[in-house]
This record gives C-alpha cells, sequence and structure tokens, in this order.
C-alpha cells in the first residue's frame, strides 16, 4: 500500500498578495479551479493508495478539512505540527505515524503546491518507484530539465540500476549559478529536484536513526505522546520542538548509499513565483495569462489577475498585476523573486496585509469586512450548513445581524430564537451570544459592530465545538 504524505507548510510570501500566512498558496486554485493541496490529494487517489496523511500546521487545519470534506477526500490523519521544522521531522513523524500500522507501507512524501500537467507520466513514474522502495532505496523523482534554471537544486545521476527507468544517486548539488546550470544541461545527466520521495517506512526509520538519530527519536516520541483533537492528531509540542530543523535532502538523502533517482518529464512546477505561474498559464495571442474580471489593450507578455473589480490594461509588457481588493500588485515580470521584500516591510511596519485576506477564514465558515470607520465595522459572515460559531460575548462593542441567506439560529442571553431571511437581532455590549446554522444550506448574514474597540480580540468564548481556548469572562 502506498500512503501519500502531503507537506502543506510554508507561506507562499513570493505569490502574495494572493498567498498570505493565514490562507498560503496551497489552500488556493492558482492553476486550475481546485486548491493546489487538493489537486495533489487528487493524483494519488485510487487503487493502491491509501487515504492522505496531511501534515499541517494549527491555522490552517479546519480550513483543509473543509476543502477535504467539499471535494469527498476522507484524510487516513491530518498531523499538527506545533512549530515548523522542515521535511526532516514531517517526514519523520509521518513514518512513525505509517510504521505503527504498516511497518513496510511506501510513503511516497509530497509537496501541497506543486503543479503536475502530465499525471500518467507521474504515475508511471510512481509505480517504478514502488520498485524500488520495495527493495529497501530511498527514492526521490528527478524532473527532467527545460532549462539552465538556478532556482532549484539538481540530482547527479549514477549508475542505472536494473532495466527500467531508474538510477543510483551520485550526489545531490545545491542550486547554481547560470553557468553551471547550462552545464549541467550540457552534460546531460542531471536532473531537477523535486522533494519528492518515497520509501518504507521502516526504511527510511532506519536511516534516521541512522544520520539523523536525534529527528528521528524526537518526532516518535511526539506522535507516541500527541494527542487526538476532533479529526486531528495535535504531536507533542516539547518533544517536536526538540526536533533540529533540517529537510530530507540534507538529514538522510546526501548520506545514505541507499538513494535512488526516477527520472520523469512531467510537466512540473513549483509554483515559486508569479513568473512561473505566468509560464504554465494558458495565454492569449500577446502571451497574456488573465484571470477573473480582466479587460486587455495593447498589452503583451503579462500576468493580469483581478480579485475584486475590475482590472484593464493598455499599452503595458512584461508586467505581473494583480488586484486583491486590499492591496495591488504592479511589479516587472523579470523581478517578481523580490516580492519577499515587500512582504518583509510590511510585516515590519505593522500592517497585517501580509497575514490575512479581507475575508479571513474560520472553522465555522469566514467573514469579510465590507467597510470600517471610526466607532463602527460592517462585515459579511457565511456559516456553513450545521456550523455554529462560539458562545462568546464582548467587552466593548454591539452587534447587529441580519440574515441575507438562509436559516439563522441565535442565542443572546438566556433567549433562544430562528431567524429567516430579513430578519435581524441586536446584541448589547457584555451580553452572552451564539450563532449557529441549523439548515442544510449556507447562511449569510450581514453584522453591524459599534463600540469604542472592534478588535478581533476582544472576544470572551465561554464554550467551542472546535477546541478553542475557552475563556472565564475578564473584569471590564
Amino acid at each position: 500500500m502506498i500512503y501519500p504524505v502531503i507537506l502543506s507548510g510554508g507561506v507562499g510570501s513570493r505569490l502574495w498578495p494572493t498567498s498570505r500566512a493565514l490562507y498560503p498558496k496551497q489552500l488556493l486554485p492558482l492553476v486550475s479551479e481546485k486548491a493546489m493541496l487538493l489537486e495533489t490529494a487528487m493524483r494519488v487517489a485510487g487503487d493502491g493508495f491509501a487515504g492522505p496523511l496531511i501534515v499541517s500546521n494549527d491555522e490552517h487545519r479546519f480550513i483543509i478539512a473543509q476543502q477535504m470534506h467539499e471535494a469527498g477526500i476522507t484524510p487516513l490523519a491530518h498531523i499538527l505540527e506545533p512549530v515548523g521544522r522542515n521535511t526532516a521531522p514531517a517526514a519523520a513523524a509521518a513514518a512513525a505515524f505509517i510504521q505503527a500500522r504498516d511497518p513496510q507501507g511506501l510513503l511516497l512524501i509530497l509537496p501541497a503546491d506543486h503543479h503536475i500537467a502530465n499525471v500518467d507520466a507521474f504515475k508511471a513514474a510512481i509505480a517504478r518507484g514502488a520498485e524500488l522502495a520495495n527493495e529497501g532505496k530511498l527514492v526521490t523523482f528527478g524532473v527532467l530539465p527545460t532549462g539552465p534554471e538556478t532556482g532549484y537544486g539538481y540530482i547527479k545521476r549514477g549508475e542505472k540500476l536494473g532495466d527500467g527507468n531508474a538510477y543510483a544517486v551520485e550526489r545531490f548539488v545545491e542550486k547554481p549559478d547560470a553557468e553551471t546550470a547550462r552545464g549541467y544541461l550540457d552534460d546531460g545527466g542531471y536532473d531537477w529536484n523535486a522533494g519528492i520521495f518515497m520509501f518504507r517506512a521502516d526504511t527510511i526509520i532506519e536511516e534516521m536513526r541512522t544520520h539523523c538519530p536525534e529527528i528521528a527519536a524526537c518526532a516518535a516520541e511526539a506522535v507516541i505522546k500527541g494527542a487526538r483533537d476532533l479529526d486531528f492528531l495535535r504531536l507533542e509540542t516539547a518533544s517536536f520542538s526538540a526536533c533540529p530543523s533540517d529537510s530530507i535532502d540534507y538529514a538522510v538523502m546526501e548520506h545514505t548509499s541507499s538513494a535512488a533517482v526516477v527520472p520523469v518529464d512531467m510537466g512540473w512546477s513549483d509554483i515559486g513565483s508569479w513568473s512561473a505561474l505566468w509560464e504554465i498559464g494558458e495565454k492569449d495571442e500577446a502571451g497574456n495569462v488573465v484571470s477573473g474580471d480582466v479587460l486587455v489593450e495593447d498589452t503583451k507578455n503579462c500576468l493580469v489577475r483581478s480579485e475584486s473589480g475590475l482590472a484593464a490594461t493598455i499599452g503595458v509588457e512584461n508586467l505581473v498585476i494583480v488586484d486583491t481588493g486590499d492591496v495591488l500588485l504592479v511589479a516587472s515580470r523579470d523581478r517578481v523573486q523580490d516580492v519577499k521584500k515587500i512582504v518583509e516591510r510590511v510585516a515590519a511596519a505593522g500592517r497585517t496585509e501580509h497575514h490575512a485576506h479581507k475575508r479571513v477564514h474560520r472553522p465555522w465558515g469566514y467573514y469579510e469586512s465590507i467597510n470600517e470607520g471610526e466607532r463602527h465595522q460592517v462585515k459579511h459572515l457565511l456559516v456553513y450548513p450545521g456550523a455554529s460559531l462560539s458562545l462568546q460575548m464582548h467587552h466593548h462593542r454591539a452587534e447587529h445581524w441580519v440574515v441575507v441567506r438562509g436559516q439563522a439560529e441565535v442565542t443572546v442571553g438566556e433567549e433562544r430564537r430562528i431567524l429567516e431571511e430579513n430578519e435581524s437581532v441586536y446584541i448589547p455590549v457584555g451580553t452572552t451570544h451564539r450563532l449557529a446554522n441549523p439548515g442544510d444550506e449556507a447562511l449569510s448574514i450581514i453584522e453591524v459592530q459599534s463600540g469604542s474597540y472592534l478588535g478581533e480580540d476582544d472576544i470572551v468564548r465561554f464554550d467551542d465545538v472546535y477546541g478553542r481556548e475557552v475563556k472565564k469572562p475578564a473584569a471590564e
């Protein structure tokens, strides 16, 4: 049995402002109508594959769970990392989890945010990799280079293994400069390192005990001491935090004598920047890739993406233009690697646009700000069918709720009642309240807040079905 392990970490800051810390690129539909994580999971569904084992941080857990539910995918498990520790500890935790169930089960380690155009070629490579992994090899998948790329690491092929498409790994090499990369292409024996790995659970654990014993021990202990939380497995914080932060490549693959590479031409991209998204995108006759409500006039070789209103361009070339409603990014297409510098400046200035979108996702649905000013804020809330917000109160603001669509079950103080469309309710300052959706369609609410302080930290929770922290009322 092959156990897909989907690593859903990182914030994808080079794809800002669409990708942000609370809703990063792997959770977004950047290449198709499906989120990249879902595309990854769907590529490894069917005969021979177990349900995906997802490894993510705590903040993204409910978004991932909702996406999986809507796609009809049932994960084998969803492991939550208390802190980020790179790919080696994540893989070690996954291996420890699988070994307890199937010691010789095959782990297929997959980044959640990669695009693969040729799925048939990918699956053929996985089949070949499975043969090698069952023989005790640690398998990586090398992407056939299409140019002298300096943004990827490379794998140097060694001797051929058997009759199939596979080689021993002679060495891994760091991201090269342009001249070195051209030399790799001329040589013909180098592949891009896609960060996709395959090995038996017992094999990788033994290799880690040899080459990175601290990671192996800490990760295994974090799994054993982990705690179930709803549908999630929380790794024990102290043990996992003690793991050295390292990648699979550095911790294991560069040291083992059992590394093998399966070269594959599968139309792969890590979607690491806006220019990468332009390269794989469907272009018009002038070389433009457009998304959303966009009009282009005398425009060439641009990526234009609008997530709010109409975006129009005239007489420009080689630009990336992204409008998310609260942020407008305009960059030369050959400078998009520097987007991270802007993100760093936004964070350093104490702003929030690097962290969250106007639409903020919660386990019960989402909210987005429509208008805000002195002593008031207007939001749109969407509550999933059967979901409910926490039982809570606010010290500094009152709220008015108007039902736009669906049916709301509203608790205000000791009173509980049902509101239909176009009905409303008022929640005074300091009053305990809860909003729930008892129906089978999404509930849409307009919320008007008024008061001296409207921050999200003015929430005292008394009860929460999602296991978030519940506090006792604080004195004003």
